[in-house]
């Protein structure tokens, strides 16, 4: 069963506040995997995260086709909040929602600082639904 904590809902939630974006890896059309910083992570909800896809580049292209990703959140200044090495892992499968009531639930949940670089309203949500978090050494914290 996945169910946020609230030291992950904490956490994610003010991570580009602490300079800690979380970084976003998926599945190029190539196979290879590709990771970028993603200033949007947010928990979505129990079970789920999003972020603001406003670049439009690779990761939206590679959600699309493959629809696996894992956000990677690591603060190691949060020590006894986080596991050892001050990471989580979330594995999921990502769901992109370009109009309607979820796009707009999460541009409302999307940070001030990440909506500012989206003047023309052209972001999509991604929703990331866990399946599994696992800590830096890979160990499992949770899984469906």
């Amino acid at each position: 069963m996945i169910k946020m904590t609230d030291d992950m809902r904490e956490l994610v939630n003010k991570a580009l506040a602490d300079n800690m974006a979380c970084l976003v890896s998926t599945i190029g059309e190539d196979g290879y995997p590709n990771v970028g910083p993603k200033g949007s992570v947010l928990v979505y909800d129990d079970e789920t995260l999003a972020y603001w896809e406003r670049s439009h580049r690779s990761a939206l292209a590679a959600v699309r086709k493959n629809p696996k990703t894992m956000v990677y959140y690591r603060n190691p200044g949060a020590q006894g909040r986080v596991p050892p090495g001050g990471a989580w892992r979330f594995y999921g499968r990502a769901e992109v929602h370009e109009q309607g009531a979820i796009r707009e639930k999460v541009k409302s949940m999307v940070v001030k600082a990440e909506l500012e670089k989206d003047p023309d309203n052209k972001g999509i949500a991604v929703l990331i639904h866990v399946d599994k978090i696992a800590d830096l050494a890979s160990r499992i914290i949770q899984s469906r």
